[in-house]
């Protein structure tokens, strides 16, 4: 498999992104003409890329790591695994005498990923007035994308990542999602229910919770369809020792005229449709347990306020790229768009 991954110094970022979600490897390997290592590019490397707006179409040269890691092949197997748990990889590339790649050392747990007993709590109360008339009869969680239930490509993608334990609210024809999950036996997961009375917005169901969790909570809005590690993201929660973080999205916006910058009534330059990048929300978060002391019980609160409270009390929130796949089923061309991409992003 490791000959999926090699790439050369002129790929695309957006291309090497492809190469990396195609092969599972999370890695792909730069090289000469002559298969000699160059740099390697990582999940990592590329969503460091995304917070400083670097464009995608840029080459992996400008992300790659120029000095990575490495065994060569006359190395044991038993001296690569020491020196990926020393230096906290997950992969390295396997040379021969010329420094040219002939394989690739891949950590057991990509393999088979670690059992997580995290909570994960899923948001799945809301009405879907947008896509009405569908959601007349029919809970949006529940709406088949591809040839399935949304909700439950969500929850079957946590639990091939090792989430066990989920917790889902349900207000909106609450007993439509009842039955179809019940106690999660079928995925021989555990599902309980938080009964929201009435909305509680985007982070109020958090007070439902018959207690506080021991280890960070994962919290996410039931309308989002991701290729997401959770893994990932809960290790990057983690290593940055911050009390939340947020998943965030690079979205382009093009503006279709020249723009014109002036200083007083002088005219400075013309700039032709410039392109604007912004980061936006991405509806999935990860809380340490102390985040639900602000959360009142049985009482609407939406997560923006709830993160704005914790940056007033002077809280650290990180900031975590998504850079898979993602899209926020919110109106009808999205869930279009979305069943139009299933059997290629999900199959």
């Amino acid at each position: 498999m490791w000959k999926n991954v090699l790439i050369t110094t002129d790929t695309p970022i957006v291309k090497a992104i492809e190469i990396i979600d195609r092969a599972g490897l999370q890695i792909a390997l730069v090289v000469n003409e002559n298969g000699r290592l160059l740099g390697t590019v990582t999940d990592g490397d590329i969503r460091r890329a995304i917070l400083k707006h670097l464009s995608l179409d840029e080459t992996v040269i400008k992300v790659m790591n120029p000095a990575p890691c490495f065994v060569y092949r006359n190395q044991s197997r038993e001296n690569a695994n020491l020196l990926m748990i020393s230096k906290k990889l997950r992969q390295i590339p396997v040379l021969d005498e010329e420094h040219r790649v002939v394989g690739l050392e891949i950590a057991d747990e990509l393999l088979t990923p670690p059992p997580r007993d995290n909570w994960v709590m899923l948001m799945a109360g809301g009405l879907g007035r947008r896509l009405e008339p569908l959601t007349e009869n029919c809970p949006k969680p529940l709406l088949k994308v591809g040839d399935k239930p949304l909700l439950e490509t969500i929850l079957e993608s946590y639990i091939e990542q090792g989430f066990k334990y989920f917790y889902i609210s349900v207000n909106y024809k609450a007993e439509t999602i009842i039955n179809h999950f019940g106690n999660g036996s079928r995925w021989a997961v555990k599902i309980e229910y938080l009964h929201e009375s009435k909305p509680l917005g985007t982070a109020g169901a958090l007070g439902l919770l018959p207690a506080k969790p021991e280890k960070p909570l994962l919290l996410m809005n039931g309308d989002i369809l991701s290729k997401i590690n959770y893994g990932k993201l809960l290790d990057f929660h983690q290593k940055n020792l911050t009390v939340a973080t947020i998943c965030v999205k690079e979205y382009n916006l093009q503006i279709p005229y020249g723009v014109i910058i002036t200083q007083k009534n002088q005219l400075l330059e013309i700039e032709e449709k410039p392109l604007q990048q912004f980061l936006i929300n991405g509806g999935l978060y990860v809380f340490n347990p102390s985040v639900l002391d602000n959360v009142p019980v049985n009482s609407y609160l939406d997560v923006p306020v709830l993160l704005r409270m914790l940056l007033d009390q002077g809280k650290d929130i990180a900031v975590f790229p998504i850079r898979e796949y993602w899209i926020d089923i919110g109106r009808f061309d999205d869930y279009q768009r979305a069943n139009n991409d299933f059997s290629k992003v999900f199959k």
